[in-house]
C-alpha cells in the first residue's frame, strides 16, 4: 500500500506533468485543428470488443437517431454506472472493467473510455484537456470530450464527468470548446446545465476550478491510437511505471500530441 502510494506521488509529480507538456505540446491555429478526431486514428473494428458488449446494456434497444441525445444517453449511463476513484494505468477494456468494478477512475479515464464508445455508435468524437498557464500545481487539470452533431452540424462540448453542457446567454445550442473559450474571453456569461435529472447541482467552484477561472487553457489531444497503448500497456503488465511506457512510446514516434490552438502553450512554463 504505501508502495503504491509512493509511485502514484510521484507519478503525479509536478516534474513530470511539466516535462510531458515540454515534449507533446504544440502551437495551432483554429483552421488546424478543424480534421482532428480520435475516430481517425481508432477504426471500430479496432475497439475491444469488452466495449462492444456493455455498449448493448447502454442502449438496450439500439443507440437513439439523434447524435445529442445518444451521447446524453451515454454520458448519463457512465455516470450512473461508475463512482470513480484513483486513475488507472490500464489498457482500455481493462480500464473500463475496473471502473465498472467501482475500483477507480478519474476524468481523464473516463474521456477515453468515452472516445471508445462513440466510435462504436457512429459519432465523431476528441479529447480536449484544460490545465493553468503558468504552471500551478494546486490544479492537476481536467479532461472532457467534444463530439460532432451531424444535426446541428457543430461541435459540442461535453463533460461525462460531470454531465454538463454550456450555453452562451443568447445561445439555444450548446457550445463548442471554441466558442466558450471565445465567448468567456470576450466577456459574456457563460451558463452551464446537467442533463442528468439524478444530479441536483452542480458545484460551481469545479466548473470555475476546470473550465472558467482567467488562469485556465485549452488543449486538443491528438493522434491518440488506443490500439497501440493498450498493447505496450497490456505488455508492461503495471512492472513499468506508466510514464516509462508513455516515453518509449513518444521515443517511437506513435505518441499523441497536444495542440493549443487559443494561447501559447509556453506561458505554462514562465
Amino acid at each position: 500500500m504505501i508502495l503504491k502510494k509512493l509511485l502514484w506521488a510521484f507519478k503525479r509529480h509536478p516534474f513530470l506533468y511539466i516535462s510531458r507538456f515540454k515534449l507533446l505540446s504544440k502551437n495551432s491555429r483554429l483552421e488546424e485543428i478543424s480534421g482532428c478526431n480520435y475516430n481517425s486514428h481508432n477504426p471500430k473494428k479496432q475497439i475491444p470488443d469488452y466495449f462492444k458488449r456493455i455498449n448493448q446494456d447502454i442502449f438496450p434497444k439500439g443507440r437513439q437517431e439523434s447524435d445529442l441525445e445518444t451521447v446524453l444517453q451515454l454520458s448519463r449511463w457512465l455516470k450512473e454506472h461508475i463512482p470513480g476513484g484513483p486513475g488507472l494505468s490500464e489498457p482500455s477494456d481493462t480500464a473500463l472493467n475496473t471502473m465498472l468494478s467501482g475500483r477507480g477512475g478519474v476524468c481523464s479515464d473516463m474521456a477515453q473510455i468515452f472516445n471508445n464508445f462513440c466510435v462504436i455508435n457512429d459519432i465523431l468524437v476528441r479529447e480536449w484537456g484544460t490545465t493553468s498557464a503558468p504552471f500551478d500545481k494546486k490544479f492537476g487539470g481536467h479532461s472532457f470530450n467534444e463530439v460532432y452533431i451531424s444535426q446541428l452540424k457543430k461541435w459540442v462540448l461535453i463533460d461525462a464527468s460531470y454531465n454538463i453542457v454550456f450555453y452562451g446567454k443568447q445561445s439555444q445550442q450548446p457550445l463548442s470548446v471554441i466558442d466558450m473559450y471565445q465567448l468567456k474571453r470576450a466577456g459574456q456569461d457563460i451558463q452551464f446545465k446537467t442533463f442528468n435529472d439524478g444530479i441536483k447541482e452542480v458545484d460551481k467552484q469545479i466548473i470555475n476550478k476546470n473550465y472558467l477561472n482567467d488562469r485556465v487553457t485549452p488543449f486538443l489531444i491528438c493522434n491518440y491510437k488506443n490500439k497501440t497503448y493498450d498493447a505496450f500497456l497490456r505488455f508492461s503488465g503495471g512492472a513499468v511505471p506508466v510514464f516509462m511506457t508513455h516515453f518509449a512510446i513518444y521515443l517511437l514516434g506513435k505518441s499523441y500530441h497536444y495542440k493549443f490552438p487559443l494561447d501559447d502553450y509556453r506561458n505554462i512554463f514562465n
